[in-house]
């Protein structure tokens, strides 16, 4: 039988967020393409990106609103990340504006925004940008759990005059707070999960969706030496249950999906390209895997769109992009091929059994008293 038949509505409603979840900010709550102006010392927070102490360096944000009109915010700047920040010619940044002044602006409630850029000059960077985008607004389409996402075509002014100006497409990232308070959560800052420490029904989404973009570079259960977990993935708690961890995955430049030029996968996998899917998620009940499936597979149409109507896309990335993610749907469509791919690749079998067998114990023992 296949799959598409699990597909009901209480699946949906369950997975794709909190009945309670407030709006995204003003910004976040249209997926048009933003035009706007940085102009600002950009080559000295570039020259940054060796130092240990990032600065922040003033400069201007110009946009165009909704009614066509030129707005002007202040705005600080500084370089941000970690991988791209060294390898990349164009490095990330953050900005950083003022609360007071973002007032009644499409910018309202906007404080410090983390801002992605393409890594390198060119079309093909341009294209790994848009693609790291579209994967951002794949997970936006399954669950109110994810970070909401913003495209801009900025150009950059370095007020020092020491680069030339250049115009490119990029995004912004919804603060981590605000997705806390969107979703009544609260972050969990822990140095790792246990198992049976994440909450099953959202992990098991979580872990799907990297199957469909082919990320690797992840973890729900331990983060960076020295840092909280977990890899590429916050990790956030409900104040009445505060035993279970919710995983929001982030940062997927180094996906199958985009490709990028430098991507490769870890080096303990048996896989030498990261286009190759590889489940690396936690096995999960039975009735949790299929919905999560169903609940895919209702969102498919509107993922295949999403990819299909954007503009930007070359022909042959769209192409591409969209051959791959309709590769991961015919896996879950086929029960045979997501067995094969799916549940017999699972991680923690002999764990998730135990924690059943464990349940089962508990609910017959509290039945008899």
């Amino acid at each position: 039988m296949k799959r598409a038949s699990l597909i009901v509505a209480i699946t949906t409603l369950l997975l794709a967020g909190s009945p309670e979840a407030a709006e995204r900010k003003p910004l976040f709550q249209d997926h048009t393409t933003l035009k706007a102006v940085l102009t600002a010392p950009i080559a000295q927070t570039y020259a940054q990106r060796s130092s240990n102490v990032r600065l922040y360096h003033p400069g201007q944000w110009t946009y165009i609103d909704a009614n066509g009109e030129s707005q002007r915010l202040d705005v600080s700047i500084r370089i941000r990340g970690n991988f791209r920040k060294e390898y990349c010619e164009l490095p990330p940044i953050r900005l950083n504006f003022k609360k007071g002044q973002v007032k009644d602006t499409l910018f309202a409630g906007q404080d410090k925004l983390k801002l992605v850029s393409p890594c390198q000059n060119g079309l093909e960077s341009q294209q790994d940008l848009l693609l790291e985008y579209l994967a951002y607004r794949t997970l936006e389409i399954l669950t109110d759990y994810s970070f909401g996402t913003r495209l801009i075509r900025l150009s950059y002014v370095d007020s020092d005059e020491k680069k030339k100006s250049w115009t490119d497409l990029v995004f912004v990232i919804e603060d981590d707070s605000d997705v806390a308070k969107r979703l009544g959560i609260d972050k969990a800052r822990v140095a790792e999960n246990r198992f049976e420490e994440l909450d099953r029904p959202r992990t098991a989404l979580a872990e799907l969706f990297q199957l469909l973009i082919s990320n690797h570079d992840y973890s729900v259960l331990q983060g960076p030496k020295g840092e909280y977990c977990c890899h590429n993935s916050e990790m956030f708690t409900r104040k009445e249950s505060a035993d279970k961890r919710i995983p929001i995955p982030f940062d997927f430049d180094m996906s199958g999906l985009v490709n990028a030029n430098y991507a490769s996968p870890p080096a303990h996998l048996p896989i030498r390209l990261v286009r190759t899917r590889l489940y690396r998620g936690l096995c999960q009940p039975d009735d949790v895997m299929q919905d999560a499936v169903a609940h895919m597979l209702s969102k498919k149409d509107e993922i295949l769109e999403l990819f299909q109507s954007q503009e930007d896309l070359s022909r042959l990335t769209r192409n591409r992009s969209l051959s791959y993610v309709k590769n991961f749907f015919a896996i879950l469509e086929d029960d045979a091929l997501f067995k094969e791919e799916v549940l017999d690749r699972c991680r923690g079998r002999e764990r998730l059994q135990a924690m059943m067998d464990a349940e089962a114990a508990a609910a017959a023992e509290a039945e008899t008293n």
